[in-house]
């Protein structure tokens, strides 16, 4: 029988030619194998170290034109959101053949060593990144943060047990709400009344002495509202659970001040589809009986995140992300180049004689997520449409409070940010 051409095509230029790899003529759309064109990559890219990967091979990034680059934009988009260019590089260079496996992540079995050494090296990173101490658990799982709103009390508490909820922008309200099904809830301060624009000082909080956990979400990513730092428990034996979503791996975290971390990697540290737990592990092992099984937490630590088919090549993209955070120095290092980029952006703002106003107490001003608004709030559209033919999208605000937000997480460069600033200023001069 005759080889499939398509097959002789890949046997030569992985083969034959294995310092060959791959660049995609139209990006925009993923191409068959007949428009793929191998090219000559003068970089060398270490890959990541997995023990029972087949025989690995430094792989370099594919080759990239001049007119590649120039179709890449600045996303300001508050998630699924910017991912490092490097990972992305990365990730398109292993598609086809990952490590000499002959296939591609997306492919390979959940339950094989190949892709058990690619989750078990992004639990690995993920600890050393955040320090996580081995009495605590490393979940990748599916469903988002918003089903960890579920999860937390269904796993942490009976249904007449009392909670504390501190609801500091609208993920905090919709975890309360979600919460009360199953506990019972105290929403012991809320911002609603004031727009979410502060944190309020933790001495004014009535906490329940009796609260199993004390609830924050650590960066509201709507109305960009970050904690500094964070509240003690008034039960000795409660705990503080956290939604870090949108400010998870931009900065050191102690993880012993947490019983329970949950966040959507989305923001900044994967695609879309995967959700990451790290808990306590004397907490788990105590849901509620009408927990699904797919939301137990000791289920889930049990099977080491794999008791179903777990979104396999977001988990992939999570531990070149990771691993892209560590090369960099670590998350000191992150948050350096978070404030950095905050910096410049909020002096922007606060620089423009009220051209530009952002609501948010400058104490609490989250370094993710920076809403603002026109002083003419009639000239917004313009703004956002003139700002996306220069390449600068993500930009609207989100529908409940509309105005501009712009998400610059962990994989927003620099000069993204002073790009943004520069037109800011530039749209000033001519519409001030």
């Amino acid at each position: 029988m005759a080889a499939c051409p398509n097959a002789q095509l890949l046997k030569n230029n992985l083969k034959t030619n294995p310092k060959y790899c791959f660049r995609f003529k139209n990006t925009e759309n993923f191409p068959s194998i007949n428009t793929l064109k191998p090219s000559r990559a003068a970089t060398k890219l270490i890959s990541i170290t997995c023990s029972t990967a087949t025989e690995l091979q430094d792989r370099p990034p594919a080759a990239t034109s001049s007119a590649a680059a120039e179709d890449r934009i600045f996303n300001f988009g508050a998630g699924p959101a910017v991912l490092p260019e490097k990972v992305l590089r990365k990730a398109q260079s292993e598609l086809l053949n990952w490590h000499g496996s002959g296939m591609s992540v997306m492919e390979m079995s959940h339950r094989g060593k190949d892709f058990i050494s690619i989750i078990e090296k992004a639990e690995a990173d993920l600890r050393t990144l955040l320090s996580i101490p081995q009495d605590y658990a490393v979940l990748f799982l599916q469903g988002g943060a918003t089903t960890l709103f579920a999860s937390a009390s269904l796993n942490l508490c009976n249904p007449g047990d009392p909670v504390d909820y501190l609801v500091t922008g609208s993920w905090g309200d919709k975890a309360s709400k979600e919460a009360k099904k199953y506990a019972k809830v105290n929403v012991i301060w809320s911002g609603k009344s004031e727009n979410y624009v502060r944190i309020p000082d933790f001495d004014e909080l009535e906490q329940n002495p009796d609260a199993k956990y004390l609830h924050i979400c650590t960066n509201e990513t709507i109305h960009g509202v970050e904690f500094k730092n964070y509240p003690t428990p008034k039960n000795k034996n409660g705990i503080i659970v956290a939604d870090m979503s949108s400010n998870f791996c931009s900065k050191p975290v102690d993880v012993t001040k947490f019983g329970l971390i949950y966040a959507g990697a989305q923001k900044n540290v994967g695609p879309s589809g995967v959700a990451i737990v790290i808990v306590r592990k004397d907490l788990i092992g105590k849901a509620q009986e009408i927990t699904p099984i797919m939301l137990d937490l000791k289920i889930q630590a049990e099977n080491k995140s794999l008791y179903n088919t777990p979104p396999c090549f977001g988990i992939y993209i999570c531990g070149l992300v990771f691993e892209d955070l560590l090369e960099q120095g670590g998350l000191m290092e992150i948050e350096k180049k978070n404030k950095k980029k905050g910096e410049t952006l909020y002096d922007a703002i606060d620089n423009s004689n009220g051209f530009y106003r952002c609501p948010v107490e400058k104490s609490v001003r989250s370094l993710m997520n920076v809403p603002f608004t026109l002083e003419r709030s009639e000239l917004e559209a313009e703004f956002i449409k003139e700002a996306a033919k220069e390449k600068m999208v993500g930009l609207k605000g989100h529908r409940s409070v509309g105005g501009i937000r712009a998400s610059i997480y962990n994989a927003m460069t620099l000069l993204g940010v002073e790009n943004l600033v520069a037109f800011m200023e530039d749209f000033k001069a001519r519409h001030g």
